[in-house]
């Protein structure tokens, strides 16, 4: 049984082919392949389908007029460009987007507050905060100090970091800018924050920052701008004053290991689940996120709030057209507020680019079942369960309200991780319909797939099974109680899929809009 993604009881209809997510909805999606002139069991009788229809694809309920709504999730997705009979293929040649559709179902209640003990072992650090992962990193100020980063980091081997046992590893992040762009402005901020914010991740013991010496991005500019403290964990490094990339390297080495002196003395404590944030991410959907993975990893994040801990919602394109569910579950004016801003900065500025936010779904969206942004922005608002709305901070802002927060950031699935990281997420949870092969660092990344042929055909790849509803095999409560559990295995040190593929030193991908001079 598939339950309504935005509401916390299981009352929904499944049959053997068709999962229909809510009573309001006048489409199914297709659990099978549907042959057409096959009859499809339903709730009350039989459907007889008039065309085929691929898994994860929509079949018609009732019959849409032109101009009628076309309701999934409870909430209309789309209008009918023409007339859909029943039975009838329900996609991108039948159903159009129309933006501000009025809400067909009321809003969902939100959790009721709770309070839940939950524990993990992470790494204490002096500040506070707690880490999940005990990595040295190397990061850079400009893109010109990337490869001097990056053969600092290559230089410890698995075999030379025998050494300092406890140590993750030592990873290095370059990026594209940092300089031939302007001092100040959105571009810049962006840049610094993430920079600022990676320096001072728990996940890391200790971080060394490489600069080139001539760039617009200056160290010490940056060093002040986010408040940083050299010594002690971070050490500073410019090439230029070094001597050359050779002399830099080793100087770099040197600085690492002093570092891993400091990490290999860390322990892993018993501590609680409120010292977790949670970064939510979605990619290369399918027309089953919606009804899956995503609405069961809202389940273990109402989990991780009533424990204490934060959660951050991302990809502001990726909500368009959904973000009245979102502004329902708003603490206050001011949050509320602050999201519409963020939305209607992305409409102006597609519009100015020469786009609109409705053509976000991509080819892989689409081939897997997944119409209109209507649709993909249901599915995606459903990662966040049903906890209120605390918070909205900018790309890369500290995140430290308690609860669900809103990070604006690109729908871009690097991009938008490295935001959340910056912002101080220590975990990462990502669901999939198509095949995802996303990892990150220093924060690990659990993966979720929204049905079983995907979590079999890329089983090296993916941690969570979520097609395990459509099999009836288990709950949306059972499943979410298993996401929260493997979460906590996460933050205690077991290793995620793509941790074990190495994945996560190339994912590093800052947002820095503006023009390049």
């Amino acid at each position: 049984m598939v339950p309504r993604p935005d509401r916390r009881d299981d009352a929904v209809s499944a049959a053997p082919q068709i999962v229909i997510a809510s009573p309001l909805d006048s489409v199914a999606t297709a659990i099978l392949p549907i042959s057409a002139g096959s009859i499809v069991a339903v709730p009350g009788g039989g459907l007889h389908a008039v065309e085929p229809i691929a898994a994860g694809h929509k079949i018609a309920l009732r019959a849409h007029a032109p101009g009628e709504i076309v309701i999934k999730l409870g909430q209309g997705i789309g209008v009918a460009r023409d007339a859909i009979g029943v039975g009838a293929h329900v996609h991108s040649h039948n159903l159009a987007f129309v933006p501000d559709l009025s809400r067909t179902a009321p809003p969902a209640p939100l959790a009721a507050p709770s309070r839940r003990t939950a524990m993990f072992d992470g790494y204490v650090r002096d500040d506070g905060r707690v880490g999940t992962r005990n990595f040295v990193g190397v990061l850079t100020s400009v893109n010109c100090a990337a490869t001097v980063a990056r053969r600092i980091a290559d230089h410890f081997t698995p075999e030379r970091l025998m050494a300092w046992p406890g140590v993750d590893g030592v990873v290095a992040f370059g990026h594209m800018s940092g300089c031939g762009m302007a001092k100040t402005g959105a571009g810049m901020d962006n840049l610094r924050r993430t920079i600022g914010g990676y320096a001072r991740h728990p996940n890391f013991a200790g971080i060394v920052l490489v600069g080139l010496g001539c760039e617009v991005n200056q160290i010490d500019d940056l060093v002040t701008h986010e408040a940083l403290e050299t010594g002690g964990r971070l050490a500073t490094l410019g090439i230029q004053d070094a001597g050359g990339t050779r002399a830099a390297i080793a100087a770099g080495i040197a600085a690492v290991e002093a570092l891993l002196d400091r990490a290999s003395i860390a322990r892993r404590t018993s501590v609680s689940a409120a010292n977790l944030t949670l970064g939510l991410q979605c990619g290369a959907s399918d027309g089953y996120s919606a009804l899956t993975a995503n609405p069961a990893l809202g389940r273990a994040v109402d989990l991780l709030v009533a424990a204490g801990g934060r959660a951050i919602l991302s990809e502001t394109p990726e909500i368009f057209g959904a973000q009245s569910l979102l502004l329902d579950r708003a603490v206050d004016t001011r949050v509320a507020a602050a999201l519409c801003d963020k939305v209607a900065w992305w409409r102006d500025h597609a519009n100015a680019s020469g786009m609109t936010l409705d053509a976000n779904p991509s080819p892989g969206n689409i081939a897997g079942g997944i119409t209109t942004i209507l649709e993909k922005s249901l599915g995606a608002v459903a990662k966040s369960g049903s906890s209120p709305l605390a918070d909205v901070v900018d790309y890369a802002a500290p995140v430290t309200v308690p609860g669900l927060t809103f990070m604006d950031t690109p729908g871009y699935d690097p991009c938008s991780a490295t935001g959340q990281i910056a912002g101080g997420a220590t975990l990462i949870a990502f669901t999939t319909g198509r095949g995802s092969v996303f990892g990150s660092k220093p924060a690990p990344t659990l993966k979720l797939a929204s049905n079983s042929a995907l979590a079999q055909r890329m089983a090296e790849d993916i941690d969570i099974d979520c097609g395990q509803l459509l099999s009836g095999a288990a709950t949306l409560d059972q499943l979410g109680e298993e996401i929260f559990a493997a979460l906590l295995a996460t933050a205690s040190g077991k290793p995620t899929a793509s941790e074990r593929n190495g994945i996560g030193d190339d994912e590093f991908v800052p947002w820095v809009p503006g023009v390049w001079m």
